[in-house]
């Protein structure tokens, strides 16, 4: 067996199973889910439809670099969303089946563990992905913490410079889950910086990045950020994207990985030994999604609309203030957060994620602790409905 297996932690999923064993919701209510960032819209039928009429090409192997067509779709976006005067499909853009395993992948394509104190840097809390990733590649994760004091931006610029001379990769999250923080131009510019300095990669998980609240004000890009730095072919930055939220079809496990051509090359290479190569009904389903912005904007007026009616409402009770982007509420709670989360679940069969499960101690604290995740990702009438309840739970003390 690996024995880096033994260092995973329990998934945060498999917590909350535990955490709500032998609990019996209130029989009086309908359970509803909003622990889960699962989008729960309706995936268009459009990319139903692409998906059924691609399917012939199921009697096909897929090619590990993807469809030349599908490439060129997701490029064209890049170029249309991010204001990129280039993104060469055939050397920049990699087609990825959902932007989980490609950031869990990607950890095993480029740390060399063969040199003591190899690190991956992680901003705290996090997506669990980032953590296995990098323990699984043999490298040690440091924490950097996300607190509220601060707006929950990492503190890049808090790293020990000697923790950043034996770093290899690090993981950046915007919009942010769980906090929805998206990062500025010059949160982006020290971390390009001291890329540059110490010679670390940057992956950039963008997968939320098509759920927010104003169409005139986007969130910004890592590739767009390096491109109005002059940063020419985007040095070591890849940026991970996804349909699951743009698109509403998490089922589709479909993705990019864009960026840096030479670390893209290697990442080919390594996955055409990983077996990863895109269905050709999915790639074709994926052309369509890629080649179409009116459904997501009309994703967008959905989520829009569900917080404006409901974060006031939780925010009146728990401090929870609307997020720059995604489609999470990171609500600060009183008391113990998985107490919280465990008591309101059986007294109103509503479920929200711990934060504390989302984080790790370092620096002394646990900065989700005392938090809870809440995903408002059902239809709007079900988000209401919990919403009422929470908001009658926290309302009981």
């Amino acid at each position: 067996m690996n024995p880096q297996l033994a260092l995973l932690q329990p998934y945060a999923f498999e917590r909350l199973r535990a955490l709500f064993a032998g609990v019996t919701p209130n029989p009086k209510r309908t359970p509803i889910s909003l622990s889960i960032g699962e989008p729960r819209h309706p995936t268009p039928q459009f990319i139903r439809d692409a998906l059924y009429a691609a399917s012939s090409g199921l009697a096909n192997y897929p090619t590990t670099a993807g469809a030349p067509a599908l490439r060129e779709a997701i490029a064209a976006w890049l170029r249309r969303r991010h204001a990129l005067p280039a993104m060469d499909a055939a050397t920049q853009v990699l087609p990825v089946l959902g932007s989980r395993e490609a950031l869990f992948a990607f950890a095993q394509a480029i740390v060399d563990s063969s040199g003591a104190g190899a690190t991956v840097v992680i901003p705290n809390p996090f997506y669990q992905i980032y953590e296995g990733a990098a323990l699984l590649a043999g490298a040690t994760a440091h924490y950097v913490n996300a607190l509220a004091e601060n707006a929950f931006a990492p503190l890049w610029q808090d790293v020990p410079d000697a923790v950043w001379r034996r770093t290899q990769l690090v993981y950046a999250c915007s919009p942010d889950n769980p906090t929805g923080r998206v990062m500025t131009a010059e949160e982006w510019r020290l971390l390009f910086e001291l890329s540059d300095r110490y010679g670390f990669v940057i992956a950039a998980d963008e997968c939320y990045s098509e759920v927010f609240f104003d169409e005139d004000a986007p969130p910004l890009g890592s590739l767009a950020a390096a491109q109005a730095l002059g940063r020419e072919g985007f040095p070591r930055l890849i940026s991970f994207g996804s349909l699951s939220k743009r698109s509403n079809a998490p089922g589709l496990r479909s993705g990019y990985v864009a960026g840096d051509a030479k670390l893209v090359g290697a990442f080919l290479r390594y996955r055409t030994y990983h077996g990863s190569a895109m269905s050709p009904a999915v790639a074709g389903a994926s052309i369509a999604a890629w080649s179409d912005e009116t459904h997501v904007v009309a994703n967008r007026a959905l989520y829009a609309a569900k917080f404006a009616a409901l974060q006031p409402l939780v925010d009146r009770v728990l401090p929870a203030p609307r997020p720059d982007a995604a489609f999470y509420l990171w609500a600060k709670v009183p008391g113990d957060d998985a107490d919280f989360a465990r008591r309101l679940y059986a007294e109103e069969a509503v479920s929200v994620l711990p934060g504390s499960y989302l984080g790790r101690v370092a620096e002394g604290t646990n900065p989700g602790a005392g938090f809870v995740r809440i995903a408002l990702v059902a239809e709007a009438t079900e988000c209401a409905e919990a919403v009422e309840r929470l908001v009658r739970f926290a309302n009981r003390g």
